[in-house]
């Protein structure tokens, strides 16, 4: 299952060696933004039909973009939360569930339109990130993927999520040729 493999990316991953600042942070968010739209900018639009997952719901790549989009709304919304000292997700969020139910609510929406919708919600959280304190990446929150984690981690998350994804339809495209 691709958790699987999220997690082992995550950890081989880190950015412990820099030092965390949330403008580091947010810039990182805007060059990884930056990569995700001109990556599926990129893509021809027969691709866009591709099937990526055989397990869960069985995304294709325009699920893959709304959940993307879908993923940076409900990361604005635990960040905020946590920010304002919450304890963010609570134990027993479903991810699947809230994935799934979530992505269907753009399985009508154009590509162009999802990437305009993308890019809004990652320029968001930017802002958002661009605001806090460096003392605000200690607080400690609940995300349903991570459990207990720093507001860092749960940030770097929210680029890495992409990576992985994005990773994964590249392999598709690249090992079964249409």
């Amino acid at each position: 299952m691709w958790y699987q493999r999220a997690i082992e990316y995550f950890r081989k991953n880190t950015d412990s060696m820099i030092a965390e600042t949330p403008e580091y942070l947010a810039q990182r968010l805007i060059k990884e933004g930056n990569k995700t739209i001109g990556y599926f900018m990129s893509l021809a639009p027969e691709e866009w039909h591709r099937k990526v997952y055989s397990d869960g719901a069985q995304w294709r790549v325009h699920q893959i973009l709304a959940h993307f989009v879908a993923s940076e709304i409900a990361f604005n919304r635990l960040i905020s939360n946590i920010l304002a000292g919450g304890g963010g997700s609570p134990e027993d969020f479903d991810i699947n569930y809230f994935n799934e139910r979530k992505v269907l609510l753009f399985k009508e929406v154009p590509n162009t339109d999802l990437l305009l919708l993308f890019e809004k919600s990652r320029s968001k959280n930017v802002s958002l990130i661009q605001a806090i304190s460096p003392y605000d990446l200690e607080r400690v929150g609940r995300h349903p993927f991570l459990g207990l984690a720093p507001l860092s981690d749960i940030i770097k998350l929210i680029y890495r999520h992409n990576q992985i994804h994005q990773r994964d339809i590249r392999r598709l495209i690249s090992d079964d040729p249409l």
